[in-house]
């Protein structure tokens, strides 16, 4: 046993050695073959207090954060990961890791489309920005992937007196939404040429989309294996329960997950726990079963867009037109939307939010079938803005029918 700890402790000696060695200025391809050489590999658990250590004797987060990518670039591959633990399906950790496996597929995507801006023909520019500029609207999705980890899972980690890391990991969060936004405000410029994108593409673009990739190396050769080890799986189950208010991102779960042992009854139990879930209106109330079953009924699809452009709810009934999924839950609406109808989207808010409208119909044939879309602005007692709902019917059988069909009718038809 204490050769296993001197090990560790030679290790973590020999690696905060190196990093410092990156602070100083020594090349990362040197550093690189000196882990390497000395190494071979280092346990997942020990770079984290690695660079707790260096935070606790003094060197600054700002330092720790700038030499994060590199140390990165250096250790990528040699992270020993061999003792984390299983992942279960639907588990806050393999839903992180879905994402990522679809986070990586646009990052591909997106550099694949910046290695040929320069073959785009002069008049197809235009068409090819917009489809750049919807990859890039994909990866600001991953705001929320960030958001689960610094309001869900990095508090546990700090219970856990890992401090550190979480700080520099949010520090690399913040710069790579600033990329992000900067990146899709170029692409938004009216007056963008082909000439303006390829001198931006090595000060912004080909850095941010290396930024997401090497924040999905960290996450799973480090921050997952360690989250694993350190969270209970009572904590992560509280996790779990929060992940909806802030959404997925790319990726909708096919599994719920409950941790082993934890039945519908336990779910129940502690629902009920927390109140009997009905919801008093004036005219009446009803539980949450109860709404959820009406809402999904009624012949219409519906989403709601909270006062801050944010995709809140929609329903799941028989009756969708369009298709959603959960990791459109807590996106900015106009990030739903084809970047050529952006601006009317915009327009319907603003004359919602300012009072001048409150309700906006079109309507469009669709695969033979006439579809009703409405907005609506919603509005509390004093007139303030509460969101925005659309609803879509299929008003394709309502259009047809003549005559009447009165209730005492019922039952004629079927036997007739």
């Amino acid at each position: 046993m204490s050769e296993l700890i001197n090990n560790s402790k030679h290790r973590k000696e020999r690696l905060k050695e190196l990093i410092l060695k990156l602070h100083e200025g020594e090349s990362p391809e040197k550093v690189r073959k000196e882990l390497i050489d000395t190494l071979q590999s280092v346990p997942y658990g020990e770079v984290v207090e690695v660079e707790q250590e260096l935070i606790s004797e003094g060197l600054p987060e700002t330092e720790v954060l700038r030499l994060c990518d590199i140390h990165g670039e250096v250790l990528e591959g040699h992270v020993d990961q061999s003792g984390s633990k299983e992942i279960p399906k639907g588990h806050p950790v393999d839903v992180f890791k879905n994402e990522n496996l679809e986070l990586k597929k646009v990052t591909e995507k997106t550099r694949n489309l910046l290695d040929s801006v320069e073959k785009v023909p002069e008049n197809n520019f235009p068409n090819f920005r917009n489809v750049l500029l919807s990859c890039f609207n994909d990866l600001m999705d991953v705001d929320k992937h960030y958001q689960r980890k610094e309001y869900l899972v990095f508090p546990y980690l700090e219970k856990n007196e890992i401090t550190g890391p979480p700080k520099v990991m949010w520090g690399k969060h913040d710069e790579i939404r600033e990329q992000l936004k900067g990146c899709i405000g170029l692409l938004k410029e009216s007056g963008l040429t082909k000439n303006d994108l390829l001198e931006s593409l090595d000060l912004i673009f080909y850095p941010v989309v290396k930024a997401l990739d090497d924040m999905v190396q960290k996450e799973e050769e480090i921050l997952f294996p360690m989250a694993m080890d350190v969270i209970t799986e009572e904590d992560w189950w509280n996790i779990h329960q929060q992940t909806l208010e802030f959404g997925f991102t790319l990726y909708d779960p096919p599994v719920d997950w409950k941790p082993e042992g934890f039945t519908d009854a336990t779910a129940e139990s502690n629902a009920e726990s927390k109140g009997d879930g009905t919801v008093q209106l004036p005219s009446g109330s009803f539980s949450a079963k109860e709404i959820m079953a009406i809402l999904n009924t009624v012949p219409v699809d519906m989403t709601f867009v909270d006062k801050d452009d944010k995709v809140k709810y929609f329903t799941q009934g028989s009756h969708r037109i369009f298709a959603r999924s959960r990791s459109i839950i807590n996106r900015d609406v106009r990030l739903c939307h084809p970047p050529g109808s952006v601006d009317i989207v915009e327009k319907i808010l603003e004359d919602f939010k300012s009072g001048k409208a409150s309700h906006a119909p079109f309507w469009i044939q669709m695969k033979g079938k006439f579809i009703l879309i409405e907005y609506y602005a919603l509005r509390d007692e004093e007139g303030e803005y509460l969101g925005t709902l659309e609803v879509s019917q299929d008003l394709t059988e309502a259009r047809t029918l003549k005559g009447e069909q009165r209730i005492l009718s019922y039952g004629k038809q079927k036997e007739g």
